[in-house]
């Protein structure tokens, strides 16, 4: 079957908010929190990797800025006659 446009299936990544990724963080650390000792170490590794990459990205977003849009400063249009 051939997937639709638009679909996770098309091997392109998932856009998460910043929002989406601090929970994913926040998930991730109580996983690796809660893995057992004998677990994988392969396993240990993918999910700090993981949490590093997602700590890296949410430094680099710039925190959202408090000044107006360029489109709320300009004057109202006139009406249309």
């Amino acid at each position: 079957m051939r997937a639709f446009d638009g679909q996770f299936s098309d091997n392109r990544p998932i856009r998460r908010t910043p929002q989406e990724k601090r929970r994913l963080l926040a998930e991730l650390k109580e996983t690796l929190g809660n893995l057992k000792p004998h677990a994988a170490p392969s396993l240990r590794a993918t999910l700090v990797a993981r949490i590093k990459e997602l700590e890296v990205d949410l430094a680099s977003v710039p925190p959202p800025s408090a000044a107006p849009s360029p489109r709320s400063s300009r004057p109202p249009r006139p009406p249309r006659r």
